[in-house]
């Protein structure tokens, strides 16, 4: 019997996008629930063909299953794949090898693994944040913890924007084939993100904001630079961000975010800036 539940997710044209009202939007770019007990969601997207999903495991080990989308016997016969854990303490098992993952550590599997996740107490379960992309070569299993990640501490409290960048994945560190992966947690009083805003029309991205309280909500910012929209999301929500689209945001407080990447290149610093002054 099969823990995993899927959707697919195709992809969107600005125009298109630009006549959507708010409940069209949030259909097309908010992803549904992540993290559900003793379940594996995935979401397919027709962007760069990421897979954006949460697995939860409570009592017992989840095993990574294919979906029909990937077209494949084993989902990551031709992906690879990262866990970032926001939960408790857990495991990921990758061609048996297991590999302790604790709260904020990521785990990455290369193209052909089979994975299993574990929470090591089913009282404070694992929350493992899952992103996957097409790869075209088997690259090794790593571990990296939040402490090993390179960091970057950027913007200021006059701007509402004091910030630290973890980047797990990145040209100079732990090799993929396309995933880039990062986390950014905001200082206490700071709430904006990723302002100045950028696009990077090479490469899609996914957000998934967390570290907030149940009232808390961060405003996201999309769109077209001078065709912004907004959706509002709550703690542990996702959301896909095209090529073609801003992806800023501000919270009623603090909070934490993961971005992924996958696309035509894995340099972190391809951007294409847009200065505030040209928003609308």
């Amino acid at each position: 019997m099969t823990h995993t539940d899927y959707t697919i997710r195709f992809a969107v044209d600005p125009k298109s996008a630009a006549r959507y009202d708010t409940a069209e939007l949030r259909e097309q770019f908010l992803l549904p629930q992540l993290f559900v007990p003793q379940r594996i969601k995935l979401h397919y997207t027709h962007y760069d063909r990421m897979i954006v999903g949460g697995a939860m495991p409570i009592s017992r080990p989840l095993q990574l299953e294919t979906i029909k989308p990937a077209g494949t016997n084993d989902l990551l016969a031709r992906r690879e794949l990262v866990a970032v854990n926001i939960g408790g303490a857990g495991f990921v098992t990758v061609d048996g090898e297991r590999i302790r993952a604790e709260p904020r550590d990521m785990v990455y599997a290369g193209m052909g693994s089979s994975v299993v996740f574990e929470s090591a107490s089913p009282e404070t379960p694992a929350k493992f944040y899952l992103l996957s992309a097409p790869a075209h070569a088997r690259l090794p299993a790593r571990h990296i913890g939040v402490d090993k990640a390179k960091r970057i501490d950027l913007g200021s409290p006059a701007t509402s924007n004091e910030r630290t960048i973890f980047q797990f994945i990145h040209p100079e560190g732990a090799s993929t084939c396309q995933l880039v992966v990062g986390m950014t947690t905001l200082a206490a009083g700071s709430t904006w993100n990723t302002m100045p805003c950028h696009i990077h029309d090479r490469r899609m991205e996914a957000y998934l904001y967390f570290d907030l309280a149940e009232n808390a909500r961060v405003f996201h910012l999309m769109g077209e630079p001078q065709e912004t929209r907004h959706l509002i999301l709550k703690n542990e929500e996702a959301i896909v961000s095209p090529g073609w689209s801003i992806h800023s945001g501000v919270g009623t407080s603090s909070y934490s975010f993961i971005w992924a990447m996958a696309g035509d290149n894995v340099d972190y610093t391809d951007v294409d800036l847009v200065a505030i002054e040209d928003l609308r």
